[in-house]
């Protein structure tokens, strides 16, 4: 896994690669010292997890997340203030690492990071895994006690929630156990669409395009309840090719 490390103090970021050395399975790919930095190198890398310190001269990490809407790896924080812990998993962190980091605490966060990465072994439950799912695809939908096998053409929107995602269909929203980075790897492109860092539409239900704020869109969906979602900036600039003739 390409893991990145963003922190304003060199001796904390070589501290960082030094215990990450005990990894076979994270390859220390760039450094950041501030969040503008870490921008181009995410866009540039596309890593896996980057390693984000909260105060950092210019935008905090957290202003940072909230005005970023590119490329997203696996967030774990890496601070010496605990008062942010909660914040952290409202932003869907993955972690929360409270320095000086201890080996034993970082080796808890990369088994939640390996856990997310996971491959099936054999070649047919990859091939499996990894095929794309299209609008005729049914998928197995369970949340709590109630069961759903529902076709993807019905599936409207995907909304991210922590580690889960909530997805809409008819008058019913379940939650399924997934990040949606992962889910977006399985959905047919052609079909849905990534409007920002929380949602996902089906281009099938969108019913109106509006433009919005700092040369964003608005979309409505088609429905009783017409859901309006947001397509970020960059996001919509793909819109536009993706769509245009």
């Amino acid at each position: 896994m390409r893991a990145i490390i963003v922190d304003d103090e060199r001796l904390a970021r070589n501290e960082l690669k030094r215990l990450l050395e005990n990894f076979p399975s994270i390859e220390v790919v760039g450094e950041a010292a501030n969040t503008e930095e870490a921008s181009q190198l995410i866009e540039e890398l596309q890593p896996d997890v980057a390693f984000l310190d909260i105060q950092m001269p210019g935008k905090t990490g957290f202003e940072w997340l909230e005005e970023w809407d590119g490329f997203l790896p696996e967030i774990i924080f890496t601070t010496a203030f605990d008062e942010y812990a909660l914040k952290a998993f409202e932003v869907n962190a993955l972690d929360y690492v409270l320095k000086p980091i201890e080996l034993a605490r970082l080796s808890e966060s990369i088994q939640k990071l390996e856990s997310r990465f996971q491959r099936p072994a054999s070649t047919e439950k990859s091939v499996t895994a990894n095929h794309v799912l299209g609008g005729n695809d049914q998928i197995f939908v369970k949340d709590g006690e109630k069961c759903w096998f529902v076709r993807l053409d019905r599936v409207r929107l995907c909304e991210s929630m922590g580690n889960y995602v909530r997805l809409f269909f008819d008058d019913q929203k379940p939650l399924v156990l997934k990040s949606l980075n992962s889910l977006e790897e399985r959905l047919d492109p052609k079909l849905f669409f990534r409007c920002n860092r929380k949602h996902i539409v089906n281009l099938n239900f969108i019913e109106k395009i509006e433009p919005w704020f700092s040369g964003g869109l608005q979309v409505t969906l088609k429905g009783d309840k017409a859901e309006k979602i947001e397509i970020s900036r960059r996001q919509s600039i793909r819109f536009k090719e993706l769509l245009s003739l």
